[in-house]
């Protein structure tokens, strides 16, 4: 399964790791979810719509500034 890894900014914790891996592994499609703290990155292992993923990092509070 493809994996797309994205840039997202206001991440600084666990709880942020925690919130940003279930928001984003309810999507359709997804079967994994990574998040690197340090470099500000989530890695989603399949590939929903590029929108979709934005509308649902942002109604969690982080923004996405885009791929990586």
């Amino acid at each position: 399964m493809p994996a797309t890894t994205y840039a997202v900014s206001g991440m600084s914790c666990g709880h942020c790791e925690a919130t940003l891996t279930k928001v984003i592994g309810e999507l359709d499609g997804v079967s994994g979810v990574e998040v690197d703290l340090g470099n500000g990155h989530v890695t989603s292992a399949a590939e929903p719509e590029d929108a979709l993923i934005a509308e649902v990092v942002d109604e969690a509070g982080y923004e996405l500034t885009g791929r990586v």
